[in-house]
């Protein structure tokens, strides 16, 4: 007998149902039952990040969470970045900045990045290493993507600057 739950998930700011056993997890049904596959299946055991999103603004392992667990959450996957066919802010910093190689950790350290930076908009260097150190990246050796955080975290300080200005 399969234990089986309707629930409604509140996804990229559109509700989505679902009927999920409990021992589904949010990865599951981003990638299977909604088809939003930017999230990225990694190590399944919360080690690696790729599978990164944020539920309620904190960066979560999507792995390690049911899907039950996050019925009544806002979640963000990385498809909410970009709009219209154009690049976050975050997303063109990556690219200037060459924060990325083979692409797959690359959905998991943008949505741990803009986490942070919501949390965190004024961080230094430091900080920013000390974020990222929690994903895991085989290419790029995690400089380039300190300096496309800390690129993005200087051009939204300067924009709120301006902004409270004028």
């Amino acid at each position: 007998m399969t234990d089986r739950h309707l629930i409604v998930l509140n996804v990229n700011g559109e509700a989505h149902e679902a009927l999920v056993e409990a021992r589904k997890t949010l990865l599951d049904v981003l990638r299977h039952d909604l088809g939003l596959t930017g999230t990225h299946v990694g190590c399944e055991h919360g080690v690696c990040g790729a599978c990164t999103v944020l539920v309620d603004g904190e960066p979560v392992r999507a792995c390690l969470m049911f899907a039950v667990q996050a019925e009544t959450a806002e979640i963000r996957t990385v498809e909410s970045l970009g709009r219209d066919g154009e690049l976050s802010d975050l997303q063109r910093s990556f690219s200037e900045h060459h924060g990325l190689q083979c692409g797959f950790c690359t959905p998991g350290f943008l949505m741990l990045a803009e986490g942070f930076l919501a949390q965190r908009p004024d961080a230094g260097r430091e900080e920013i290493r000390e974020a990222v150190s929690a994903n895991l990246c085989r290419c790029t050796g995690y400089q380039t993507i300190v300096d496309a955080i800390e690129a993005t975290a200087t051009r939204r300080c300067h924009a709120a600057e301006k902004e409270a200005t004028a």
